[in-house]
């Protein structure tokens, strides 16, 4: 059987951030979260990376990322081109953000033959998710059948800001997915965490436990033709009210599916505790996170050397 591909979504333009936060350093060698992700990722049992990028900064990818990984990762670079788009749509004047997640798992359709992974490449997601999701990938299960990593969401949390989330909900045998909400500003709290839909004037509590995605998934190369075929009417439906922001999230798909009774997910719950920088004062927290790993002996100081 064909090892599973890993997708990596690099092509955000970390506005929060405030920079291209996927090439900041998390260690003194240099090495990125995206070189962790991709060192579980072969560790677990992957095989061919593909990392989306933005046109313009593939050439930076390949000069600092690729030299470090040398032969020791098969990584193929596609392109995130908001011109990619359905017959009869085009860029909306002024528009600059990308199309979102869908959009870019979408512009690597050509480059995936093979059961696949998909992960940002600023979320650090720990060993034991990658390789939950390379055993359901590996495994004998229906086609329309999809997983998920599912977070604890007092896990994936930030002391710095609020955070978007996908809150999940499951069904019955608490193994499936029933449905999946994008909350776009969540924050801290004792016992857990709460989110705003009215720019804080009032909150909802989400208990410790409650599951939530951060976007890594497990699909068979046909969720592609489901991404594309919706795109239009997704873009239809939204330029009008949304014209420079709307986004294409690719939780989307798998709650079309499950609301049409065409798929399931499978949701492979974690401990992991996710590390990311959403904001530049996450990145301490991060840097003594991976340190801490390495004294514990879960990595070596130089992933990439013999």
């Amino acid at each position: 059987m064909q090892k599973p591909q890993l997708v990596i979504m690099a092509a955000g333009l970390g506005s929060r951030y405030g920079g291209l936060k996927q090439m900041d350093p998390v260690d003194p060698q240099g090495q990125w979260i995206i070189d962790y992700s991709i060192y579980d990722a072969i560790r677990a049992g992957f095989g061919q990376v593909i990392l989306i990028v933005k046109e313009e900064n593939e050439q930076l990818f390949r000069d600092t990322l690729g030299k470090r990984v040398g032969n020791k990762a098969d990584i193929k670079f596609v392109h995130q081109k908001p011109d990619v788009l359905p017959e009869g749509f085009s860029i909306p004047e002024g528009r600059v953000k990308p199309w979102g997640t869908a959009h870019a798992v979408l512009c690597a359709k050509d480059a995936i033959h093979a059961p696949f992974a998909v992960i940002n490449a600023d979320d650090f997601y720990g060993p034991s998710a990658f390789q939950a999701i390379h055993d359901f990938l590996v495994s004998d299960h229906p086609e329309n059948e999809m997983a998920m990593v599912g977070y604890r969401v007092e896990n994936t949390l930030t002391e710095n800001g609020h955070v978007a989330r996908g809150v999940c909900s499951m069904d019955e045998s608490g193994k499936y997915l029933s449905g999946i909400v994008e909350r776009t500003h969540i924050e801290p709290r004792e016992g857990g965490a709460a989110f705003t839909e009215d720019d804080g004037n009032t909150f909802t509590f989400l208990p410790a436990g409650t599951i939530v995605s951060m976007n890594l998934w497990g699909f068979a190369p046909s969720i592609l033709d489901e991404i594309e075929g919706r795109f239009a009417g997704f873009l239809a439906e939204n330029l009008p009210k949304n014209p420079l922001k709307c986004e294409y999230f690719l939780p989307l798909i798998p709650n079309l599916l499950i609301a049409e009774g065409k798929g399931k997910v499978q949701v492979l719950p974690t401990p992991e505790k996710w590390y990311g920088v959403t904001y530049h004062d996450d990145m301490p927290q991060v840097k003594a996170s991976i340190a801490k790993k390495k004294a514990d002996g879960l990595y070596p100081d130089a992933l990439w050397e013999e």
